[in-house]
């Protein structure tokens, strides 16, 4: 892995800031038909999914389609937690009520996402969507990737046992907020809840996902629904058929979530130059990256830098960037032409250590072991 990049000054984000000052407001036609064309094409082959026999050509092929469509629907989350305050509702309104409450993937718990944005909090044990994945023993990293079978049953159980139990005393309810709301690859982060976060908003929401739960719940109880004059079978089959759905969206986001990042913080608070090149950008156009990595999640080195970009526009800006200021080594460093060249060098990063932090995985335990660490804000500031 390269030394750090030397070229990271204020000269130079500058620059790329004025070159892309005037791709800040998110397109509300391009949200609103990008998301209504994902569910639709998700949920119809869910649908033809369930309807199908097990294993023929039609399931399998119906069982992809949904998989992908559904983890790029899911994908809006990360632009609903960058918009500014007052923008884009309606479109927040839909997807929660579309979306994430149905999947119960609820905005509100990945509004945190915004702490990992911030420059004192990025890498360290703190940052709930980081851990040392580049340094660590590879059991780490199977340990990550392992977690998607079961992620889909402690959803269930968030919302079906947590929630209501949570509502028993104010302390329970403070750690289901704190501690088994947030969306994260971090398992030991603890999320700050806002004085004045809309815990009402956030309550009638969870009851809405209890709800959901409970009907998957009962599921496996209920044999067969006439839609029409269709006889779909439920039961057991569609369950496991609805469980293997959400483990291929929720996989290839694991996946998609190993090359975001090089993952080589010692849990150090790390300076500007080594954010940038701890971040990855996946250039490439082929069919795998844009399937891997939908709404803009491609540029995420670019991203970091400029987190008020939409993701509409996150590909102008980059080529504006790669154009006009040839000479940024820095970002050019943080810039692979494909997924595949992505992804061998996060496996060379586990057999090497990032020769800027050469305490790695060791040093972040270590210092998630002792509490280290600058303390939370009350409350991250949005992406202006």
């Amino acid at each position: 892995m390269a030394d750090t990049p030397t070229d990271v000054s204020t000269d130079w984000i500058a620059r790329a800031r004025r070159l892309v000052a005037d791709l800040s407001r998110p397109r509300p036609v391009v949200y609103w038909t990008d998301l209504f064309v994902s569910l639709a094409i998700g949920v119809s082959a869910a649908s033809i999914h369930l309807l199908q026999p097990w294993l023929s050509p039609a399931q399998l092929v119906a069982w992809l389609v949904a998989g992908i469509a559904l983890f790029r629907a899911a994908l809006f989350m990360h632009e609903i937690v960058h918009f500014r305050r007052g923008e884009m509702r309606g479109f927040t309104a839909a997807w929660n009520l579309l979306f994430g409450i149905p999947f119960m993937m609820p905005s509100f718990c990945y509004e945190h996402h915004l702490v990992h944005h911030n420059a004192r909090h990025y890498g360290t044990p703190r940052d709930g969507e980081y851990l040392p994945l580049g340094t660590a023993r590879p059991w780490v990293t199977a340990a990550f990737l392992a977690e998607i079978a079961v992620l889909p049953l402690l959803a269930v159980i968030r919302f079906l046992v947590i929630t209501p139990v949570s509502f028993l005393h104010p302390r329970l309810r403070q750690w289901a907020l704190e501690r088994c709301s947030p969306l994260v690859i971090n398992p030991w982060h603890r999320r700050e809840i806002p004085a004045d976060a809309p815990r009402r908003l956030w309550a009638m929401t969870e009851l809405l996902c209890f709800g959901q739960a409970l009907v998957l719940a009962t599921l496996p109880f209920v044999t067969t629904v006439r839609v029409g004059q269709v006889e779909v079978p439920l039961g057991w089959p569609a369950l496991v058929k609805l469980y293997l759905i959400a483990v291929l969206a929720l996989g290839l986001n694991h996946v998609r979530t190993l090359v975001a990042h090089r993952y080589c913080s010692d849990g150090m608070t790390m300076t500007f130059a080594e954010q940038l090149d701890d971040s990855i950008n996946v250039e490439g156009r082929t069919p795998l990256v844009v399937l891997m990595f939908p709404v803009g999640l491609r540029y995420h080195a670019l991203h970091h830098l400029f987190p008020f970009i939409p993701y509409h526009d996150l590909g102008i800006a980059h080529r504006r960037i790669m154009r006009e200021l040839p000479d940024w080594r820095a970002y050019r460093a943080a810039t692979y032409p494909s997924f595949a060249a992505a992804l061998a060098d996060f496996v060379r990063g586990m057999r090497e250590s990032c020769p800027w932090r050469p305490a790695g995985a060791a040093g972040w335990f270590a210092r998630l072991r002792d509490g280290r660490g600058p303390s939370l804000p009350s409350r991250p500031s949005r992406a202006a």
